[in-house]
């Protein structure tokens, strides 16, 4: 084994990648997508997938945009309080079932809730969101 343990610099090894990701997100900016909502998600993907970085950062983006202190300590326990729209809370599980793979999700259940606040397009949308963020934090995961 190598004695070297440093992590890669990934931005400067693979810059041409970086700016491939960082179009996925111009792009997915132009969906009719809440901003508050994607803040949210990235935040509970980030959770769920162990990136203190990422947690760091989307925690402040999310304060910046004013969401509230209350409902962001409170990301974590979605499910058993009242804090979150029907809409978030469909997003939230959407979120869980694709970030953390279970071959006894249901899928088709959690994507009729989706439908019943969001267009297809919308819901492509918010698949993408969290597949980035997914991609995101491992990114960064292996710089730990």
């Amino acid at each position: 084994m190598s004695s070297n343990t440093q992590p890669v610099n990934l931005l400067q090894s693979i810059p041409q990648v970086f700016e491939s990701l960082t179009q996925v997100h111009v792009t997915l900016d132009s969906h009719d997508l809440d901003p508050t909502l994607k803040h949210l998600l990235h935040l509970r993907a980030s959770q769920i997938n162990q990136c203190g970085f990422c947690v760091k950062m989307h925690t402040r983006e999310a304060r910046d945009a004013n969401e509230t202190n209350e409902r962001l300590d409170r990301l974590i326990v979605w499910r058993h309080v009242s804090d979150f729209s029907a809409a978030e809370r469909a997003a939230l599980a959407w979120t869980e079932a694709l970030t953390v793979l279970d071959e006894k999700t249901d899928y088709a259940s959690l994507r009729g809730d989706l439908r019943d606040h969001f267009n297809d397009a919308q819901i492509g949308a918010l698949t993408a969101e969290i597949g980035m963020i997914n991609l995101w934090n491992r990114l960064q995961v292996s710089r730990h």
